[in-house]
């Protein structure tokens, strides 16, 4: 099974950063630039780790955005694809790591919560969106975790391009919200980032492991 890792948007995507932080927070400096927390940083972060940890266990991990700059989706697509085409499309998988926001980085929300999407419909994708949830269940135990029962599993459901169009199971998930100041200290403590990449790589190897 190879294990394809997509860090989302880049240094050049616009307004995906945090309201401007106050020194009070304590922000670890990995996670920022001029004040703010970027997205494009976290997810890097996040998916090198996840990535560093199924590769030390042994599994086929690879990010396919290695660069900080955007890749464009459909760049994004044909890169996941190309190892569909070349290892075959159900011995693949895809997931997408994001942050979330609720605001347009000028102030902070209230918006709360861990969630992951796939595309409507019952698929694999849906299956490692379970083992995903199962995860952020077990770790998550003092956070928002956002579900959607309403087909019957807790995963949300979405037409965003990269899942829409990857050949293989994909899911995005969205790892709290930068413009929320609980979940932001959080997301960038060191139990945080523990658990977020724990709840990554531990999914992911439950579905290897059951697919």
């Amino acid at each position: 099974m190879v294990i394809l890792i997509d860090p989302g948007h880049g240094s050049n995507t616009k307004g995906k950063q945090s309201p401007i932080i106050d020194k009070s927070m304590d922000i670890w400096s990995i996670y920022t630039e001029d004040d703010r927390f970027k997205e494009y940083l976290f997810n890097r972060i996040i998916a090198d780790d996840v990535e560093i940890v199924l590769k030390a266990m042994g599994y086929d991990a690879r990010i396919i955005v290695p660069e900080h700059i955007d890749v464009s989706l459909k760049e994004r697509v044909d890169r996941v694809n190309r190892v569909c085409n070349e290892e075959g499309a159900s011995n693949v998988i895809l997931v997408s790591i994001h942050a979330n926001a609720a605001g347009d980085s000028s102030s902070w929300m209230t918006a709360r919560g861990w969630e992951c999407y796939t595309t409507p419909g019952q698929t694999n994708s849906d299956k490692l969106a379970n083992c995903l949830y199962n995860k952020a269940d077990e770790y998550f135990k003092n956070m928002k975790i956002r579900k959607d029962f309403s087909d019957g599993d807790p995963d949300k459901e979405a037409n965003f391009y990269i899942i829409k169009n990857s050949k293989c199971p994909a899911v995005l998930t969205e790892n709290f919200f930068y413009d929320n100041k609980e979940d932001l200290k959080y997301m960038t403590s060191d139990l945080g980032h523990f658990e977020i990449v724990k709840t990554h790589v531990d999914g992911i190897i439950d579905y290897v492991k059951n697919k």
